[in-house]
């Protein structure tokens, strides 16, 4: 099962961790991993080439841990207001679709929502 922790600021989501393998198929031919996977680079691409907002993120192929955090997403650190909304919006889109999928893959995500204020070290 993969779980994700969508992290929120009041109110605003600026950013996720997803862990574990979902268990779906064999590596290769998971389609729920892979939906993870093209959602993620999504929302990593657009907020750093098409927004040019800040995003970190980690990805770590060994332990199956993504890290993806982004300031832009919020007040204190971004002060283009369109940017934040955009890039906001990008975080929540994915936990809607996530929400959705869910619907049918339950066995295979786990999602949850933790309020949290910004930190480097997530």
């Amino acid at each position: 099962m993969t779980k994700i922790t969508f992290y929120r600021s009041g109110g605003v989501y600026y950013g996720f961790r997803e862990e574990g393998h979902t268990g779906y198929a064999d590596e290769g031919y998971d389609i729920v991993c892979s939906a993870l996977s093209s959602m993620t680079m999504l929302i990593i691409n657009t907020v750093e080439d098409c927004y040019a907002g800040k995003i970190d993120y980690d990805i770590d192929d060994t332990t199956t841990v993504i890290s993806v955090t982004s300031r832009s997403a919020l007040p204190e650190f971004e002060a283009d207001e369109r940017k934040r909304f955009a890039v906001s919006g990008l975080f929540l889109s994915y936990y809607r679709t996530l929400q959705d999928l869910m619907e049918e893959q339950y066995k295979y995500l786990s999602v949850s929502v933790v309020d949290k204020e910004y930190d480097e070290e997530i």
